[in-house]
């Protein structure tokens, strides 16, 4: 096989003829470039380099195996020769880069809004806007933490808290919190290892981690590193291949997950402009290009498949979208579903539609939990457990496993804070009347979260050709 130098693979940058490096190969990808899910202008952006990092961001190796034919392979590259210099897309856009190195100690984070302040101001910026970006407006991820504002809690006194226990189970697994790492995809826009620091963490404080199923990880890399007794649950984005799903159930069932978690909101995909916004301005004007076999297989998904699911997979079947409770109702009549997970998908999906807290009672919610309280006040209400989505990825990004784990405890200590001012000693004694829902559905907070609001990064208009 050839063997090619930077330089070499670098004469190969336009349209009509495409080299890229992955993983030490070569492979010229000009007929594959119009093929690509994420559109032409993803891949052109690398050509003529070693996109290795930039692959890795978004997809597992073994991806390339899967999806490249062999042919496409033309040799690979001298590890002896000298890469060509590159400036950095933020550098380009005159935006200062900050290092590392300039965050606080990790003994400074005190709450789960301190990790979501450092990864914005040390993730690049493509990174920070696919991790927090919502659909429209951002109404739904805003109300999604605000609306656990206007649920007050009811304290009781004298009674003895000595000794609180948090644990509960979850699908009869045991878990230390009430807590489990709901699955996101491209852990590894955020942290090099990606999503296996939240398999590690996941396992070093006894919780569950939901292995999603768009990782920039494979899910065998994901397995592996789990400790001896480690559950997990799988999330699955249905894509209509009725083969390929039959031997994918077949893995993580002999991988003992104890739980499939099917994604049911999204036929199709929102619109998340502050994540457009971004890749527009750096030159990628398929902006939010999908692929589209997957969501038309997704947009076709309905109860029938569900009961398909059933017939194929041994492991509990849970609805993860799930918001209105015509649909829960639904669920309860099709006999196979094990439980909801009540989610707007972190406001990513349909703006203005409702937070998973205002809809319960249920199983599971996600979306807003920010405070040991927001997870009292969920349980209060009929949650069984609540989902952590961006506050653990925003933990890796800033502090790797370090950061999720330490999220974690914080959580734990704050829960631990609320129930023994609430009177309780176990998940078992929260009940309903702990807690004053009055102003739930009002959908209006007084009281200004200025920390909530420090966080959060406002959406921008188009920016003038001459200050792009």
């Amino acid at each position: 096989m050839k063997t090619f130098t930077h330089q070499q693979v670098a004469a190969h940058n336009t349209i009509q003829s495409c080299h890229v490096v992955l993983h030490g190969k070569v492979y010229d990808l000009t007929t594959f470039l119009h093929e690509h899910p994420g559109g032409a202008s993803i891949i052109l952006r690398e050509a003529g380099t070693d996109a290795t990092e930039a692959f890795s961001a978004y997809h597992p190796k073994d991806l390339i195996e899967k999806v490249l034919p062999p042919s496409l392979c033309i040799g690979t590259l001298d590890p002896k020769s000298v890469p060509i210099p590159r400036v950095s897309a933020s550098a380009a856009a005159g935006k200062k880069e900050v290092k590392k190195g300039d965050k606080p100690g990790l003994g400074a984070i005190l709450n789960a809004f301190d990790f979501e302040a450092v990864a914005r101001h040390t993730m690049k910026p493509e990174a920070w806007a696919y991790y927090s970006s919502a659909a429209e407006d951002e109404i739904t991820l805003r109300e999604n933490h605000t609306a656990f504002q206007r649920i007050y809690l009811k304290p009781r006194v004298l009674v003895n808290v000595s000794n609180i226990n948090t644990s509960t189970t979850f699908l009869g697994c045991k878990t230390s919190l009430p807590v489990y790492l709901s699955a996101c995809a491209l852990g590894k826009l955020g942290h090099p290892e990606g999503e296996v620091v939240l398999t590690k963490a996941a396992g070093s404080r006894g919780v569950i981690q939901m292995m999603p199923m768009l990782a920039s990880c494979s899910l065998d890399e994901m397995l592996d590193v789990r400790r001896k007794g480690q559950d997990s649950w799988f999330q699955l984005y249905w894509n209509g291949d009725l083969e390929m799903m039959k031997k994918l159930f077949k893995k993580v069932e002999l991988a003992g997950c104890k739980g499939l978690f099917v994604t049911v909101d999204t036929p199709h995909l929102g619109k998340r402009e502050k994540d457009m916004r971004i890749k527009y301005q750096n030159d990628l004007s398929d902006v939010q290009k999908k692929n589209y076999r997957n969501r038309n297989a997704r947009s076709m998904l309905n109860w029938k498949d569900i009961e398909w699911i059933a017939t194929v997979t041994s492991l509990p079947i849970v609805l993860k979208g799930v918001q209105t409770g015509a649909d829960a109702v639904l669920a309860a009549k099709l006999g196979c579903v094990r439980g909801l997970v009540l989610s707007n998908h972190g406001g990513r999906q349909l703006d203005t539609a409702r937070s998973g807290i205002e809809i319960l009672p249920e199983l599971y919610v996600d979306g807003g939990i920010r405070r040991g309280s927001d997870i009292f006040k969920a349980l209060a209400l009929g949650a069984k457990g609540v989902g952590i989505g961006r506050p653990s990825l925003y933990a890796m990004s800033a502090y790797g496993q370090e950061g999720v784990e330490k999220l974690l405890d914080i959580l734990k200590e704050e829960l631990e804070m609320v129930m023994g001012l609430m009177g309780v000693t176990s998940i078992s004694e929260v009940t309903e009347d702990m807690v004053d829902i009055r102003n739930l559905s009002s959908h209006s907070t007084l009281i200004r979260d200025f920390l909530h609001e420090g966080v959060y990064e406002p959406m921008e208009t188009p920016l003038l050709k001459s200050k792009l």
